[in-house]
């Protein structure tokens, strides 16, 4: 049973932390409060690239700015239901029968989903017995209830065009969800469908986006295991190199305590830079991953969660960014091209003249790796190019 408590990561902002006003969505699917994301995008223009203050995913702003982004809908939904299970009837006026003076007998006792109005019992009892409202669900204010259960019970969004329509057809051509008046004036000439038919389609379109984001995910763990053995052998062999450089200084202490020096702040040089590497590289996975991860998330939740709206709304972005985060190519490329650390002190058995040949002095190759090789992978009827170990 889905409650409240359990929706906040889902209804709070990650810029403010707080619960979300004016939900806008971004096209990489990241959701921030209006306000939130005008503040981070202050010195930009129209038509200027913003990017998301999660993935750094780039995109364009729409012609009239931040306020051009598409409200989430979802999110406003989820808002609406989390707000029922927490209300207090002692603070809830009712929305038919209170006036400006608020009466005992006029405090809402339950909340009538279809009509999205909370009553008292006197009202709440009339409503039952008009015919064309008997058959509303109602749910007592203050309580907790299962939040999946009552989503399926919202009545449809409404067209902001035709105020008070609902939207229940779906054209295919333009991709949107209108009503009735909507389909009249300008797509009679279109192929539609149902809202709900096509709902059930695009859920079905979900559960596959959602098995290949997985698929993705385990990738980029596998890689980042690779990263890290890489960084616990270079760090080994750094120990034995810096061993060898000991034992070998102790020998000619007297003579080389400045090339020791010498030696060992190249051998930490190149470990600062070959980490550096592997950090940065690193760094770019783990933002992979957690993008994937928070779309699977996110996903997960418009799948089980949002109305007929709510999905066909989303789903043809979400479908595209599912495309987008398979992209490993050049992450892999990279990861191919960073190869093996090889890091060797090069010195002499004997002792000559010259410090640095009885020392010796450090090298370290980077061997090229060819353990990924170009495959092309099937993932429920869709084809991924990436690379295989």
């Amino acid at each position: 049973m889905a409650t409240a408590k359990q929706l906040d990561d889902i209804t709070e902002c990650s810029i403010c932390t707080e619960v979300y006003t004016d939900p806008r969505v971004l096209p990489c699917v990241h959701t921030y409060c209006l306000k939130c994301i005008e503040a981070w995008s202050k010195d930009k223009q129209s038509r200027d690239k913003l990017a998301c203050p999660l993935c750094t995913k780039e995109f364009t702003l729409p012609s009239n700015g931040v306020r051009g982004l598409p409200r989430n809908f979802f999110v406003n939904d989820l808002l609406q239901l989390k707000e029922l299970t927490i209300v207090k009837s002692k603070m809830s006026p009712c929305d038919a029968c209170s006036g400006d003076e608020l009466s005992e007998n006029k405090l809402a006792s339950v909340y009538c989903v279809e009509c999205q109005q909370k009553l008292c019992h006197a009202c709440s009892k009339c409503h039952k017995k008009i015919k064309t409202t008997a058959s509303h669900e109602m749910i007592k204010l203050g309580e907790e209830v299962d939040i999946e259960a009552l989503s399926d019970k919202l009545p449809s969004s409404k067209c902001s065009k035709h105020t008070g329509d609902q939207l229940r057809i779906y054209c295919l051509e333009c991709e949107v969800a209108i009503c009735m008046m909507c389909y009249i004036e300008s797509h009679n000439s279109h192929k539609c469908s149902d809202v709900g038919k096509m709902a059930d389609e695009f859920r079905t379109q979900m559960t596959s986006d959602v098995s290949i984001v997985e698929f993705g995910i385990e990738r980029c763990k596998q890689m980042l295991e690779k990263l890290q053995k890489e960084k616990n052998d270079l760090h080994q062999q750094i120990t034995k190199a810096g061993k060898g450089i000991s034992n070998k200084a102790e020998q000619m202490k007297r003579l080389i305590d400045d090339y020791k020096e010498k030696l060992m702040n190249e051998l930490t040089s190149m470990e600062q830079m070959r980490t550096k590497e592997i950090e940065s590289l690193r760094e770019e996975i783990e933002r992979q991953l957690m993008s994937m991860e928070s779309y699977k998330k996110y996903l997960d939740e418009v799948r089980q969660k949002g109305t007929a709206c709510d999905i066909v709304r989303a789903a043809r972005d979400l479908h595209t960014r599912a495309d987008e985060l398979l992209t490993f190519d050049v992450i892999e490329r990279s990861l191919a091209d960073l190869g093996r650390a090889d890091i060797m002190l090069m010195s002499s058995d004997f002792g000559v003249d010259d410090v640095s040949k009885t020392l010796g002095h450090l090298r370290m190759n980077t061997i090229k790796t060819r353990e990924f090789m170009a495959f092309s992978i099937n993932v429920k009827g869709r084809y991924y190019r990436s690379f295989l170990r």
